[in-house]
């Protein structure tokens, strides 16, 4: 591998790891950068956290998805610094050149500047973060039925989700699911409707990116299922226990779940006038960050901005993917000397799960809600996850749960913690 150029892809997300297959076996040197040893298959998350999934089914070792591809190394690590001048990612296990530089290090939850969110929420961008949430979601159960007084109990057992895009209507659903379909057998001791569940969204309707007709039906599915639905509302603040709306209505919860907006991951290094607002890096139409001959972007912390998509495009898996084939593809040509080819965003759709049989789908060919929607939604997801096992695993769970309505995985896999209600009785 002397001859051929070091290709360092930071980030092993959707975009990096479609780069990295197009380019295996092929004239560059690969190395992998990422702070965990595996892919996340992020769509599911809210399953996890929700108990209907093991971590295990969405993620797959890099090591074991790149097996036997000669030209690829891994290294686990932190990025802190990019030095374009020396052509090095500085890490926490040392410096690491290049000759060329993918950054695909996705996106982070945005709390747009309020500390206290940013400090007392749950948000849901990782495994580790889906864990939390699930671990809170059943200590909360537990604790509750240590308290003596209905008060305490409706606190422990109030969620609150701030954000009525996919993530949000997907992990409002589950819970309601939960409630509905666990909650009384595995806890006969408390009142199912002591659980409360609100999902709070600024814009006028749930699911805004979709079509008017879309959200309504989301709506009217949620609200079936028992979600309470706030729209036109914004959250104020929160100080881990008090949920103070811009209204002026205060909820009181201790399992608050972040998923209202996300911001690029960005590295310190770059120009600044190669960052968009969102900390996204500013591409052209062949993903190359905006100042630089060597350095690319892909999937959420890329904006390719044009006419078209004043905002860039869709922070989704699916904008990711066909980045990282078109700039495989493109590098393969500078290497031939053949004509580089712009990005074209092939829009196949959206679609969010609301719960059992519930979806919504806005696809080129139609759009489908109900049953139609949601059989579509899982077949989607199964053919885009990493690996037969994952499949197979996954897929056996979804028939399991279906038919015996059991979310397997109740299990607390961290030690059990005081709840942060302070004024709940000691």
């Amino acid at each position: 591998m002397k001859n051929h150029p070091t290709l360092v892809v930071i980030g092993g997300g959707f975009g990096g790891i479609e780069l990295i297959k197009k380019l295996r076996n092929k004239p560059f040197d690969i190395i992998l950068v990422d702070r965990n040893n595996h892919h996340t298959f992020q769509p599911l998350l809210y399953q996890v956290a929700s108990c209907g999934l093991a971590d295990v089914s969405i993620t797959s070792p890099f090591r074991r998805i790149f097996r036997g591809v000669k030209n690829f190394r891994f290294r686990m690590a932190d990025v802190s610094r990019i030095d374009p001048e020396k052509q090095l990612i500085i890490t926490d296990i040392g410096e690491i050149p290049y000759d060329i530089l993918v950054i695909a290090t996705g996106s982070t939850s945005n709390f747009y500047g309020n500390q206290n969110l940013e400090k007392n929420s749950l948000s849901l961008k990782s495994v580790a973060d889906a864990l939390t949430i699930r671990n809170t979601l059943l200590r909360e159960f537990e604790e509750a039925i240590t308290r003596s007084h209905v008060d305490d109990k409706k606190v422990l057992l109030n969620f609150v989700i701030i954000g009525a895009g996919s993530t949000g209507v997907e992990i409002a659903g589950s819970l309601a699911e939960f409630k509905k379909h666990i909650v009384p057998f595995d806890y006969p001791e408390l009142d199912p409707g002591l659980m409360n569940i609100h999902l709070i969204e600024a814009a006028d309707r749930v699911l805004p990116m979709m079509t008017k007709k879309s959200s309504e039906k989301a709506d009217e599915y949620l609200t079936k299922m028992g979600v309470k639905v706030w729209l036109n509302t914004k959250v104020q603040d929160y100080d881990g226990l008090n949920v103070t709306l811009t209204d002026g209505t205060v909820l009181r919860s201790v399992a608050f779940i972040w998923s209202a907006g996300v911001k690029g991951a960005v590295i310190e290094g770059l120009k600044p006038d190669s960052i968009f607002k969102g900390n996204r890096y500013v591409v052209d139409v062949y993903n190359k960050v905006n100042g630089y001959d060597n350095i690319y972007a892909l999937g959420d912390v890329a904006a390719m901005i044009s006419d078209k998509r004043p905002a860039g495009h869709p922070l989704l898996a699916l904008p990711a993917i066909q980045q990282g084939h078109n700039l495989a593809r493109n590098l393969l040509s500078t290497r031939e000397g053949r004509p580089l080819n712009p990005f074209t965003y092939n829009d196949l759709g959206i679609m969010s799960t609301i719960g059992r049989n519930q979806a919504v789908a806005e696809l080129r060919f139609g759009r489908f809600h109900g049953f139609i929607a949601w059989f579509m939604w899982m077949f989607v997801h199964l053919i885009r996850l990493v690996g037969f096992r994952n499949r197979l695993s996954i897929l056996s769970d979804w028939i399991w749960n279906y038919f015996t309505y059991e979310y397997t995985f109740r299990i607390i896999s961290q030690p059990f913690r005081k709840t942060r209600c302070r004024d709940c009785e000691e």
